[in-house]
């Protein structure tokens, strides 16, 4: 009797997770990843604050600074990053590469003299589609009131030890988990003499065929009080250019009589993170910027965008520009210069956060849909065709999204499994615009791609 019960439990046990399948396939994959709660609260503002410090320490990170000393300069500081990354290498047997990119610069406004411009990144390969990547940036050197001015003290406490520490602590969270995509997570050099650590990286991507599907640029992360007196430590900003700076002129022919002005890649990269953080996490704001950058300045996403990889700034929203490229000094009671007492940790562990979800989501998502196309014309039902890529075994299926034309995020979707194509049964083409996102059985999903060349990945 007991060899026939155990034989029935193990039959209905058997039978119960054969149903539990069916019925996950039939109604879909999660629609959330519990995991990414857990990554939601992993980071550390301890552990910032000592990596912020430490950077700070090395009294200049200045570009044109020393980089023979072990205490002084930029040479020490990106030896630092290059050693604690293969110190979170060692934590999980192994699972970084860890590699400097580099370039001599010459003969520039702010880099006049040749000077090895030099930037360190710490690679996690993905299991399935380790060529697939998504990056995470923050910038190693700062700068005081003169941009060529390698030898005094500037701390470069927000701008940006901040976005470094952020990056470190991210690969300590994240490495302890596999995902099907690969991650980096990069330190780059040159930003205050004009963006060239970002330029040198991406053409190293484009050389080695990185398929980079976005990357997070981290620029003062730790900043709460702006210098319009507001204390606001629950809004992020998430900036993103509305179409793609390397369109041809036919597709930007295309694109006006089709629509993807506020639909480029970076675009919906800024409205996944968006959509991570609001779903994820709690007492924090996105605020999406539908600008490439703040007012007539710019960030070390812009070479990326340059050549067509999709790249977002994400930082405070209230800037303290006594604090940024300022040489340390008082004048009239005011204090200048980037130093520690302008950090808030606990709000750049919570920036950080931000970009742990968003960075973990979409390695674990499957690929992209490729070749996504709209049509409809004269037709009373909207109709989306795509193509499923190679490297797809954690492919639950797909999700395809629409909103009206005004709506700043996508408001509508639907799971629609392993297809290649969906009609909107009466839903006008001229009417909506419309997507489709790749989802794991797991439920990480990408971002939404918008049809067409201006919104392709």
């Amino acid at each position: 009797m007991k060899t026939f019960a155990l034989a029935t439990a193990l039959l209905l046990g058997t039978a119960s997770t054969a149903i539990a399948q069916d019925l996950s396939s039939f109604y879909g994959p999660p629609s959330e990843v519990q995991d990414l709660y857990t990554i939601a609260t992993a980071p550390s503002a301890g552990r910032i604050q000592s990596d912020i410090q430490t950077l700070v320490d090395f009294g200049t990170r200045h570009t044109l600074s020393e980089t023979e000393s072990d205490t002084r300069g930029i040479g020490a500081a990106r030896r630092w990053i290059f050693a604690e990354f293969e110190n979170i290498s060692k934590d999980c047997g192994g699972c970084l590469e860890v590699i400097y990119v580099s370039d001599v610069v010459e003969g520039e406004t702010r880099i006049p003299d040749p000077v090895e411009v030099v930037s360190v990144l710490a690679i996690q390969r993905g299991t399935i589609d380790p060529d697939r990547y998504v990056m995470m940036s923050g910038d190693i050197d700062s700068r005081v009131t003169d941009p060529l001015d390698g030898t005094s003290d500037s701390p470069g406490a927000n701008d940006n030890a901040s976005g470094m520490a952020g990056v470190i602590e991210a690969a300590r969270v994240l490495s302890k988990r596999k995902y099907a995509g690969s991650i980096i997570y990069a330190g780059l050099s040159g930003e205050e003499q004009g963006l060239f650590g970002g330029k040198i990286v991406a053409d190293y991507a484009l050389e080695n065929d990185w398929r980079i599907k976005g990357v997070l640029n981290n620029d003062m992360i730790s900043n709460i009080t702006g210098v319009d007196g507001v204390t606001n430590n629950s809004t992020v900003r998430v900036f993103s250019e509305g179409t793609r700076a390397n369109e041809t002129e036919a597709e930007a022919r295309s694109r006006r009589f089709t629509g993807g002005e506020v639909d480029s890649p970076s675009r919906n990269l800024a409205r996944y993170v968006k959509s991570q953080g609001d779903q994820y996490m709690t007492n924090l704001d996105i605020m999406m910027v539908y600008r490439l950058d703040r007012f007539g300045r710019g960030g070390h996403h812009r070479p990326f965008n340059q050549v067509g990889i999709p790249g977002i700034r994400i930082m405070e929203t209230h800037e303290h520009y006594d604090r940024q490229h300022q040489d340390l000094r008082t004048e009239d009671g005011i204090e200048y210069g980037d130093t520690m007492d302008g950090v808030d940790a606990a709000y750049a562990a919570k920036l950080t956060a931000l970009n742990a979800i968003t960075l973990a989501g979409m390695a674990g998502a499957p690929p992209f849909p490729m070749n996504v196309e709209a049509t409809g014309a004269v037709q009373p039902s909207a109709k989306l065709t795509w193509e499923t890529p190679e490297n797809a075994d954690n492919l639950a299926g797909y999700r395809v999204h629409w909103r009206l034309t005004t709506e700043a995020e996508w408001t509508h979707s639907r799971f629609v499994g392993k297809v290649d194509e969906w009609t909107f049964e009466n839903l006008v083409i001229d009417n909506y615009f419309f997507g489709v996102s790749a989802v794991a059985k797991d439920g990480s999903e990408t971002p939404v791609v918008f049809p067409g060349a201006a919104g392709r990945f």
